[in-house]
This record gives C-alpha cells, structure tokens and sequence, in this order.
C-alpha cells in the first residue's frame, strides 16, 4: 500500500470538518476524491501534506506514519501537493517558480536533469522561462504549479481542484497532462468538483459528503450510480 489513511478527523476551531474518513492508495493508481464544496475535500489533501493536523486517525506513506511530520520532511518522503489557487510566485519568473519547487534537492545535475524534462513536457514553459508567473494565462500557470510540484520528485501528487477557472479545451489539456505524469510513474490522488473529469482520469474514487466517505468504488461503477449521476454529473 502506497498510502493509507485511517479514520482521519480534523477540526477547524470548534467545527469537524472531516469525521473520520479512510481510504488508501496503491502503487500506480490515480484515486479521486469528489464532492461538493465544504464537504472537506482541500482538507484532507492539506492534511495528507502536514499543512493541517489530524485531531485523530493516522496517515501512513510506505508504511511510516507520516501525520506528525513537517511539511517539507513530507515532500522529503515523496508528497508533493499542487493547492487549489495554484500557490505559485507571481512577480518571479517562471524558471526560478520551477527551481524553488526543487528547494528541498541538493544534486544540482539532477536539478538541471529534471528541468529539462520538464521543459520537454511543458514546451509552453520553456518558451516563457523567462517571463513573471503572474503573467501567464490561467491553463499555463496551473501547468507551472503542475510542473513546480514535479520538480520535488514525488511518488505521490496531491491535484487540489486543477481545473478550476479553465476553459472546456484547457481543462482537457490539463487532463492529458495528469494522465502522462501518471503514465510516467508518479501516483496521483485527484480531487476535483468536475466529477466527470475527475472520474475519467481515475482508477477508483471516494464520494465526500460533509465530511463523511458515502460511496466508493471503481471509477466507471461511480459513473453509473445513480446518486452521482444527479448530484455530481448533471444527469
């Protein structure tokens, strides 16, 4: 098991936002975890990378507890997350964004190794190196945030809502894009309210309501219930 979290719960002040969920991931497995806004989804990604604490549960990575780590010691075992709002530092150009997503690296070859990768998987960065994040469109600075979290190395990728803001056709760029990181070895935990989306890119996925787990199964037999079809796919 590649990740596992167990009976998570997690307070903001007095309210429970999540109300002891488990769920896991396996090596070469895109999961998803899709709901409605409030229903706690950001905070289960935020907590998985040690920007919130549980109240209780555990949350172990490769079979080490992770849930009392730092931050960066969690992106030192493999987590990288890419939050919703990009996170990126707008009046710095796009090839220093990209060499601080690397700041926790110390083999500067394989620093220069991986940027060109990338720069090969994002032509469009490579053309705008030079230019401030903050002035790219919204589809190319979600492809920064994208790559900046890459540049750390993770096994695992945290996808906190990618699609938001986008045009229909670079929603369908940023689909692509998950699905070759994937095919190139790095698991993915996706949670997104483009359900659809989000269906079609996962192996399984989690339903989150109000900070419970309703459903769950493979991502195909979500399409076909009847629950999500009217809650989350328009149907």
């Amino acid at each position: 098991m590649l990740l596992s979290i167990e009976n998570m719960k997690v307070h903001y002040g007095g309210a429970e936002i999540i109300k002891g969920i488990s769920f896991n991931i396996s090596e070469g497995e895109i999961i998803t975890l899709i709901g409605g806004n409030g229903a706690g989804k950001t905070t289960a990604l935020r907590s998985i990378a040690g920007l919130k604490k549980l109240t209780s549960g555990d949350i172990v990575y490769r079979g080490e507890k992770i849930d009392q780590m730092s931050p960066q010691n969690i992106v030192r075992a493999g987590i990288s997350l890419v939050p919703e709002g990009r996170g990126l530092f707008p009046y710095m150009a796009v090839s220093e964004n990209l060499h601080i997503g690397a700041y926790i690296r110390k083999d500067k070859k394989e620093i220069i190794d991986d940027l060109e990768r990338i720069y090969a998987s994002f032509p469009v960065l490579r053309t705008r190196s030079k230019q401030k994040a903050g002035t790219l469109s919204g589809g190319e600075q979600q492809m920064l945030a994208i790559a900046c979290a890459l540049m750390a190395g993770p096994e695992l990728l945290l996808l906190d809502e990618p699609s938001t803001g986008l045009s229909p056709i670079m929603v369908g760029e940023i689909g692509t894009i998950i699905k070759e990181v994937h095919q190139k070895g790095t698991n993915v935990l996706l949670i997104e309210q483009n359900a659809r989306l989000a269906l079609e890119l996962s192996m399984r996925g989690y339903v989150l309501e109000t900070g419970l787990i309703t459903l769950e199964g493979a991502a195909e037999a979500l399409k076909k219930s009847e629950h999500v079809k009217k809650a989350y796919l328009g149907e």
